[in-house]
Parts: structure tokens; sequence; C-alpha cells
């Protein structure tokens, strides 16, 4: 059975010297304030604003983004900002919750990427931040955003932004150097959750998973045997699962095919400034280097 690791980390403290929006009290001076819906936004966007705008991630580090639900205290916060940055594609169904009380510009930071449906559904993977080429797509809209929000400092978001993308351009090219050194047949990722189609999709992988989206149901044994079937005829050597994720399914199949342990893959949050994936540039440069490892065994 899955249950999700819903995190407590009661830190106002966010990485990169960002703080949580959690209440309307807090300040930020001059600046325009830019509210974000969860870690990964909020460091993509401090790496373009710089010190130019406050930053502020409505969630903590470590926090389950699908199922969130504001508190009376981050609606507080969304009336004051000046810009609210969200991922779209379905994964924040809460937004307008959030903004009830809030004229804020909103900004969806993945228009412009082709969607991937969920399996067996019309609902977009909201996943598209998992592809480091896909990424740059998320970068553009912050940096148009953020000059459209602070004229005056365009041309260093557009400085920022550029030497950001180089950054994830260097790790798209990690992973596609390390792929083309393995057999065909060990181009095949295979998750807990289908985490991955995007950046599967841009790097010309297989993909397999056990279920195709966080859900509060039980895992099935129709979801392990397909995960089980599909893992065999790939011949895939090593399985993934994710950080928020408990082991038991991840186990199961692996008993049940043979797998290796890939390792633990970071998906939807940053952890706290000393874990293992305090940016957005480290999660992605992490689980590249876990994934090409892990199918090399």
């Amino acid at each position: 059975m899955r249950r999700k690791l819903v995190a407590t980390l009661a830190a106002t403290a966010l990485v990169s010297g960002l703080v949580t929006a959690c209440s309307s009290e807090q300040t930020h001076g001059d600046k325009p304030l830019v509210l974000t819906t969860f870690t990964i936004l909020a460091d993509m966007a401090q790496q373009v604003a710089g010190d130019a705008v406050d930053v502020r991630s409505i969630t903590a580090p470590g926090a389950e983004i699908h199922g969130y639900d504001p508190t009376p205290s981050d609606m507080a916060a969304a009336s004051d900002a000046d810009l609210v940055l969200s991922n779209g594609l379905g994964l924040e169904h809460w937004l307008d919750k959030l903004l009830t009380h809030s004229t804020a510009n909103r900004v969806v930071a993945t228009d412009g990427i082709e969607p991937i449906s969920i399996e067996n559904t019309n609902t977009p993977n909201p996943h598209a931040w998992m592809s480091p080429a896909l990424a740059k797509v998320y970068v553009d809209n912050i940096i148009n955003a953020l000059a459209r929000l602070q004229p005056e400092s365009a041309e260093t978001f557009r400085s920022n932004g550029d030497h950001y993308k180089q950054q994830l351009e260097e790790v798209d090219r990690q992973l596609n150097e390390g792929l083309s050194s393995l057999p065909q047949n060990k181009r095949t990722l295979v998750t807990c959750e289908g985490a991955f189609s995007y950046l599967t999709r841009e790097a010309h992988m297989h993909e397999g998973y056990i279920w195709p989206v966080n859900s509060n149901k039980e895992i099935t044994p129709s979801q392990i045997r397909n995960a089980a079937a599909f893992t065999t005829h790939h011949q895939v050597p090593a399985v993934f699962c994710e950080s928020t994720v408990e082991p038991g399914p991840h186990e199961q199949l692996m008993r049940e095919t043979g797998a290796a342990d890939g390792g633990t893959l970071y998906v939807d949050s940053l952890s706290a400034p000393d874990g293992p994936v305090p940016t957005f540039l480290d999660l992605i440069s992490y689980d590249v280097n876990t994934i090409v490892d892990g199918l090399k065994k």
C-alpha cells in the first residue's frame, strides 16, 4: 500500500534565502513581491531575479504540492503579492482559493510547453520541470514576467536567466551523453510515479511506472503486475522511486523482477538548505546523475 509522505517541516526559511509566505504580516520593503506556488518555482525565480525582487514560496521545502490546501494566512500573504507564478498543467487545483483576495498578475510558467496527458485521461501531467530542456522554457517565462513587473531591471533578469539556462543546458548535455553510453535496451526509466514523462520524451527514452500520478488510492495488484511486466520486457536493470513515496511498492517491484534499486529521485519539492537538493539545479543534476548511474547496473 502506498501512502504519500506529507512533510511536516515548519521552517520559515526557504532555500537560498527565500522565505515561505506564511503570514500577511511579512514585509518586503520597496521591492515587488513575487509569490510562487512551490519551492522549485521560487528557486528558479530567485536565480533570475537576483536581489531585485522579493521571491517567496507558499509551500515549504518537502511539502506535498498536489493536494495542498491553502491556509487563511497563505491567502492573506497572497493578497500582498505583485506577481504570482504557478506551474499550471493542473498542478495547483487550489490556486483560485489561494488568490481569493489577490489582484496580482498571474503567470503560468509552462506556457509554450506541449503537455503530455496522464495515462488514460485527458488531464495533463504537470511535471514538465523534470526535463532540463523544458526547464529553460520556465526560465524564459519567468524572465518575461519579471521584466514586465520591473522594466528597469529587465537586462539584469535576461543576463541572469541566460546564465541559468546555460547551466541547465549542461545538465541536459550530461543526461544525453550518459544515455548515449548505454545500450539501447537500457535506456528505459521505471519509477514509482509517472513524474518523468517530459524528461523521457525529450531524452528519447522509454518510460514505465507503477502508477501514473500521486493519489490517495491504494496500489492495486494489477498496477504492480503491469509495471513488473514492463520492467521484465524491457530488461530494465534498475528501478527508481521518488522521495515522497513509501518504499513498499518499489521493493515489491524489485522482488518480482530482480531489478536493482536505482536510487531515490526528487520531484515535487526542494529539500531544506542542508538537504541533498536545496536548489532546483541541485535537484535536476542529482536526478540525472542518479538515473544514468542506476541504468548502468
